[in-house]
């Protein structure tokens, strides 16, 4: 991977935009004096083209007379957050010559989520001889009996890699039958493991109507401000694709948030080797760079439990963030529970009250109570439309109790039976949990504007109420001193998740989960000198590496998280933005593979994208296969919108020793790798 092709070089204004969980960021940029302008607007789910415009709208004026737009890329957490949520549209999943066992495998059958999954004799061996003639008429009645009741069909071929034909002659079949979107397993990558890449065929299958909704939402507003300039997306391993590219294969724009944010902290800091952690509403996602390149994830992806095959940025989330729920972690009455932040997002109190000033009266009425409640301080509210969803009786009944706003839980769920099918909703992306978050917390301690502090500040007494009735803490405990507790708990969670992150990059992950010493001994090293109390033991960490920090919340925690690793720390001008930085500072990047193998002695076998041909000799095949790469590499750059193209050749091959003493070939894999810059409008 390579970003030499920086911002820098390209003459112009550029758009990058950003829509993530919480925010919306826009920024301007140019070529010269770098950010010209940067906006955020809250990230409207129901409908992403509000959020968008309103970002947008904010640094358009910056233009000046008669400059024009020349890009507009974006990066977005939207395939990532689909998966993680279980949301998506149905499909419908064909695989060729796969046995009957191969739901059980990679997740396959929780990831189909009841959708239907076809088995169709065919497929391919190793070597990408037709293990069995295709059944074309089996396809033919998989159309005639799903078509109607999905959006998009996945097709995954047994060694497709090694010879892709059956999944060609199959999407011609569903593409002229049915005018659906097909995704065929070996579009997506050239590794073997077959049931891993029927599943990353399936998500990308499932994500195209997730990704069309942005990227339709931004063409709209595009045309409405007449800015003609071409559109880009960024991809999971930091590198641009057209539009069109990625709504064929949205699957790699998984991991794009993060991958944008790395590009984005490689630009502003000018740093080469760092360590780069991106706190925002929902998680912390950590990286490391490497002489100016991200780490890139070769094996795939690890996203809500499931290993894609889309090679990404090795990137380390975790559930913590400004708007991750702060939580009591004990048992009702028992002495010394401690507060725990996420992994759950939740709507601030103080954002909450700030779109709705009308819940203030509710969180006064709860705290003059003067007795505990179940639901005080949490609230919940619609999340994103239904888009034609048949729910069940309970959930439909909270659903339309939540037509008319947020709702306080004591009014929408007064009986604990009600909370499970709230929960459902919740867990489905359609609702969300509105509570007492680290954002309330900076707001009491007045280390973060904008929204409502008398919100922030009613919330931190419930919970500190909350706490002196489980025993967790003295009864006369402030709402400043509950708000210094989540701050101190959110910099050991950051400094722990650092630590961990970087233990895993070196391959020691830390044993034993949250009760393991290992675990005790980090939070030990990472605690404030006033909570170290009496202990005979102390410890301490140094990062061995300057620590980047971007994200809204970076500025407010990250000098704490360092000092206490002892870090170098560069909080960029523009943390807050650097993923849509990182959108229009990253170049175009295309990779294509093609593997050789031995079949018999004296014939080599390339393995091509339209299927296998034989040589006499492995410089004949060496020869075609490095032509076929190089040709699909360019092919593939250019289309995703590259301009310049530079192209690259590398060739690994891999030998064995025989009984007898010889080296034997076993396979040779050619890799073509071509880098431009983004096609830009006429300027």
């Amino acid at each position: 991977m390579t970003f030499a092709v920086a911002v820098r070089t390209i003459v112009g204004k550029l758009l990058g935009i950003d829509t993530g969980g919480t925010y919306t960021d826009a920024v301007l940029f140019d070529e010269t004096s770098g950010v010209a302008a940067a906006a955020k607007d809250l990230t409207t789910k129901h409908d992403l083209m509000i959020g968008v415009r309103g970002a947008m709208e904010k640094v358009l004026p910056a233009l000046g007379a008669g400059e024009a737009i020349r890009l507009v890329s974006i990066s977005t957490t939207l395939a990532t957050n689909a998966i993680v949520e279980g949301h998506g549209a149905p499909v419908c999943l064909l695989l060729l010559g796969y046995d009957s066992n191969a739901l059980e495998k990679a997740g396959l059958r929780e990831a189909l989520k009841g959708d239907p999954a076809v088995f169709i004799a065919g497929g391919h061996n190793a070597l990408g001889e037709e293990a069995y003639p295709l059944d074309l008429a089996a396809v033919e009645q998989a159309v005639v009996e799903h078509a109607p009741k999905v959006t998009a069909f996945a097709v995954a071929g047994f060694f497709g890699v090694r010879n892709p034909s059956h999944e060609i002659r199959v999407r011609d079949l569903l593409r002229e039958r049915t005018g659906l979107p097909v995704t065929c397993a070996h579009e997506l990558s050239s590794n073997l493991d077959a049931p891993r890449r029927a599943l990353t065929a399936l998500l990308n299958a499932r994500l195209i109507p997730q990704l069309q909704h942005l990227i339709l939402a931004v063409r709209r507003l595009l045309e409405e401000k007449e800015i003609d300039a071409p559109l880009m997306v960024v991809k999971g391993d930091g590198s641009l694709v057209t539009d069109e590219v990625a709504l064929t294969s949205p699957v790699e724009t998984i991991l794009s948030g993060p991958a944008a944010s790395v590009v984005g902290a490689r630009y502003l800091s000018g740093e080469a080797d760092v360590v780069v952690s991106d706190i925002g509403g929902t998680t912390t996602d950590i990286a490391v760079l490497k002489d100016g390149r991200p780490l890139l994830d070769r094996e795939g992806a690890r996203v809500g439990g499931w290993r894609t095959m889309v090679e990404a940025v090795r990137v380390h989330t975790f559930g913590l963030g400004g708007d991750s729920e702060v939580r009591i972690k004990a048992e009702r009455w028992v002495r010394g529970s401690h507060l725990l932040v996420g992994p759950r997002r939740a709507v601030p109190l103080s954002l909450l009250c700030h779109a709705h000033p009308e819940l203030l009266e509710v969180l006064r009425r709860q705290v003059d109570y003067g007795a505990l409640h179940d639901w005080d301080g949490r609230f919940a509210a619609r999340l994103r439309p239904l888009d034609g969803a048949v729910l069940p009786r309970m959930e439909q009944k909270i659903w339309d109790g939540l037509a008319e706003g947020p709702r306080a839980l004591e009014d929408l769920a007064p009986e604990p039976a009600l909370m499970r099918p709230l929960g459902r909703l919740v867990d489905r992306g359609l609702a969300v949990f509105a509570a007492f978050t680290p954002s309330d917390a900076a707001h009491v301690l007045e280390c973060q504007t904008g929204w409502s502090r008398e919100a922030a500040e009613l919330g931190a007494r419930l919970l500190a109420r909350r706490g002196a009735c489980h025993g967790a803490w003295p009864t006369d405990l402030s709402s400043r001193d509950l708000a210094e507790m989540v701050f101190e708990r959110l910099v050991v969670a950051s400094g722990r998740a650092l630590v961990e992150a970087l233990l895993a990059e070196e391959g020691e992950p830390v044993p034993g989960g949250e009760a393991s010493a290992a675990s005790r001994i980090i939070e030990r090293a990472l605690a404030s000198q006033d909570g170290q109390g009496s202990a005979l033991l102390g410890a301490a960490f140094t990062l061995g590496r300057p620590l980047i920090a971007i994200g809204a919340p970076a500025r407010t925690y990250y000098p704490e998280v360092a000092k206490r690793l002892a870090a170098r720390l560069d909080v960029p001008e523009h943390a807050g933005v650097t993923n849509a930085i990182g959108a229009v500072a990253g170049g175009v990047f295309q990779t294509v593979r093609v593997t050789i193998t031995q079949p018999e002695d004296g014939r080599y076998r390339a393995h091509l994208a339209a299927g296998i041909r034989d040589f006499s000799s492995l410089d004949e095949a060496r020869a075609s296969a490095e032509a076929e790469a190089g040709r699909r590499a360019r092919e593939q750059a250019e289309l995703a919108g590259a301009a310049e193209v530079k192209l690259s050749l590398a060739v690994r091959e891999a030998s064995a020793k025989a009984a007898t003493g010889e080296t034997v070939f076993v396979e040779m894999e050619v890799t073509a790798t071509a880098v431009g810059r983004p096609r830009l409008a006429a300027g």
